[in-house]
């Protein structure tokens, strides 16, 4: 028996083809290699016979949502109903190997966080491994460290870390990114333990330009709360140089004087790094409030 106490949180939401044989497994290796466990299933309000299937079960807490609220706000039950020192969360749809758990469990012991990162052999669309390559890519320009897979729903966290965040975590998609910008920029451990996914049973929920687009508005409004002039910086950057281009351009090549549009555009490029260079010690006095709380 492993002596580690955790929370396996199982957010769903109309997987009435998959749940069944997601939670057999789950429930038998857990009682195989737990002895301090709870299994917590977050039903958000779903259409099919999913509620139906979880009133089979014993030895499960199951949390109901009035109604549809998403993937976000069902791991936010889970979490706040967590009792266990450690919450680990994993896709009900069948995708996730339940063996990768105890590895995952074991790096908990030295990181606050440990994230599924899907290999190459997993099982997945062209156009969505297209964009996690782009997704990982920004969030390793924002948080300075090299991310393997921010979208992984399959992770674990210390519990009284990950409870710090849940008030930055969207109610839809993706939480995953929400919280490893955040573990990370916040200056706690992370880290990536390899695993190959599965395809999954029915459709996905997640739609490639909506949910995608989404995605990037996450990445932008985390970075300007943890690190604001990874924004704020390129962006007066480019009002600046592009200043000082039509000047050269005008003094130069056309042999005439600058004229007001190049004030206009450097003064904007300097109050866009002033705004950006406040909102960092905003963003230092948010560090300090979140460790004395």
């Amino acid at each position: 028996m492993i002596n580690r106490s955790v929370s396996l949180i199982l957010p769903c939401y109309n997987e009435e083809e998959s749940i069944k044989e997601t939670l057999d497994r789950v429930i038998e290796f857990m009682r195989s290699n737990f002895s301090d466990y709870e299994i917590i299933v977050v039903n958000d309000a779903s259409k099919d016979k999913t509620r139906s299937i979880l009133d089979e079960y014993s030895g499960i807490t199951v949390i109901d949502h009035p109604y549809n609220k998403g993937n976000g706000s069902a791991v936010k039950t889970g979490i706040r109903n967590s009792k266990k020192d450690h919450v680990l969360m994993m896709d009900s749809d069948g995708q996730h190997d339940i063996n990768d758990i105890i590895p995952m469990m074991e790096l908990l012991d030295v990181y606050d966080c440990v994230v599924g990162s899907r290999t190459k052999s997993s099982e997945g669309s062209v156009h969505r491994n297209l964009a996690n390559i782009f997704y990982n890519w920004l969030a390793s320009y924002v948080t300075s460290v090299k991310i393997h897979d921010l979208t992984s729903g399959y992770r674990g966290f210390r519990t009284n870390v990950i409870k710090k965040f849940l008030y930055l975590f969207p109610n839809g998609f993706s939480y995953p990114t929400t919280s490893t910008l955040a573990i990370i920029k916040a200056g706690y451990n992370l880290k990536y333990h390899p695993i190959v996914v599965s395809k999954r049973k029915g459709k996905s929920k997640i739609k490639l330009f909506r949910d995608g687009f989404r995605f990037l508005l996450i990445i932008v409004k985390i970075t300007i709360l943890f690190s604001p002039l990874k924004v704020f910086l390129p962006i007066s950057l480019v009002f600046v140089f592009s200043g000082l281009f039509h000047m050269l351009y005008k003094i130069f090549v056309l042999n005439l004087r600058y004229t007001q549009f190049t004030t206009f555009m450097i003064s904007v490029g300097v109050i866009i790094f002033l705004i950006g260079l406040l909102s960092e010690q905003i963003s230092t006095l948010r560090y300090d409030k979140l460790e004395e709380d």
